[in-house]
């Protein structure tokens, strides 16, 4: 069984910074791309930025210049630097991994729980 476990979530005035963390543990063999997305009320989910385990990193146009992700892959871990932060940046960021639990497995998508960011004054 694989789990995904996000924190750092909270209420930040516009302009501040979080930062966000989300751990993957259980059964892994290889984790392909990490990742996080948001969905905010009303509103369908949408990707804020992955990183593959090469370290390559692809943003939304949103947030590029303001969030900035990162890895541990020894510690199956992504991080999500988050500042300039805007109002229309409150959602619940969930925490993605596409990865196999076996050599010989498929690989699939896992998603945590997800953690609220609100963006107020």
């Amino acid at each position: 069984q694989v789990q995904l476990v996000e924190s750092g979530g909270g209420l930040v005035q516009p302009g501040g910074s979080l930062r966000l963390s989300c751990a993957a543990s259980g059964s892994i063999f290889s984790i392909l791309a990490m990742g996080w997305y948001r969905q905010a009320p009303g509103k369908e989910r949408e990707l804020v930025a992955t990183i593959t385990s090469g370290g390559t990193t692809n943003y939304a146009d949103s947030v590029k210049g303001r969030f900035t992700i990162s890895r541990d892959n020894a510690k199956n871990t992504v991080n999500l630097q988050m500042n300039s932060l805007k109002p229309e940046d409150t959602a619940v960021y969930y925490c993605n991994a596409k990865l196999a639990q076996a050599s010989d497995s498929y690989y699939q998508v896992y998603w945590g729980q997800g953690t609220q960011v609100t963006v107020s004054s």
